[in-house]
């Protein structure tokens, strides 16, 4: 976290999240002409941001896209103000939430695990209740396959197919929201999950892909919350007890 903190301390990094928080996937070209600073300059903001967590790349053709990444904020939000504010708190913790034109949302985390502990976790119905809000998910897990969300009184509340499944490296999976008529009408997403092994850790990418411009924030608002519950619950064996993280339980 003191990556994190140093990374916020510098006004002209808040600045640049700012920036990504108003218009998300923006190359460096298109940042550096928003501030008064060399291209250097802003490259070397940005790299500290990147080593923070709090900004991921992806290359498109020619560009290197800059995309924020709220889950790092989320983990201090877990560990220290939920135990004391939450319900004050709650409304401003998921900072990529309120973008108003998703169209990918990228999603980084550490996890000291393995990746076999780390697929165990996805693609376990009793493990992932525990930090998905408590609702279990069932597929025979074959590419081609379909999946089911429910929680434990069995209303369908998401659906869809595996597209592509590589243990224990990657896993790519088409779905459809069902908890609500407002969600049913987005229609079809993508969510991509990506574990590099990195030392005693896990890097695990999660892409929210193929949202239309301007979707319900309900589709992609919670992974930060999502994923710091995985991440509490692989490395201490402890379930979140945010108010969203008990959701269906």
């Amino acid at each position: 976290m003191d990556a994190v903190f140093k990374a916020l301390s510098d006004p002209t990094r808040r600045d640049l999240l700012d920036e990504l928080f108003r218009e998300d996937g923006q190359s460096l070209g298109a940042l550096e002409a928003r501030f008064e600073m060399s291209r250097f300059g802003i490259a070397k903001h940005l790299k500290l941001l990147e080593v923070a967590g709090l900004v991921v790349t992806r290359r498109r053709g020619r560009e290197k896209l800059h995309f924020l990444n709220p889950v790092p904020i989320r983990l201090i939000h877990d560990r220290w103000v939920s135990k004391y504010a939450e319900p004050w708190a709650a409304a401003l913790s998921d900072l990529k939430s309120r973008l108003e034109s998703p169209m990918e949302k990228i999603f980084e985390i550490y996890i000291k695990t393995t990746p076999e502990r780390l697929w165990e976790a996805i693609t376990d119905s009793g493990i992932r209740s525990k930090y998905q809000f408590g609702m279990n998910i069932t597929s025979d897990w074959t590419p081609g396959s379909r999946f089911e969300m429910s929680p434990n009184d069995g209303d369908l509340l998401g659906e869809g197919e595996n597209k592509e499944v590589d243990p224990p490296r990657k896993l790519v999976q088409s779905m459809r929201a069902l908890w609500g008529e407002d969600v049913k009408a987005e229609g079809w997403s993508t969510i991509t999950w990506e574990i590099e092994p990195v030392g005693d850790s896990c890097h695990l990418t999660v892409t929210h892909s193929d949202l239309r411009e301007g979707a319900n924030e309900q589709l992609y608002g919670g992974w930060p919350m999502i994923l710091s519950g995985l991440k509490t619950w692989l490395e201490t064996g402890e379930k979140l007890t945010t108010p969203g993280s008990l959701m269906y339980t």
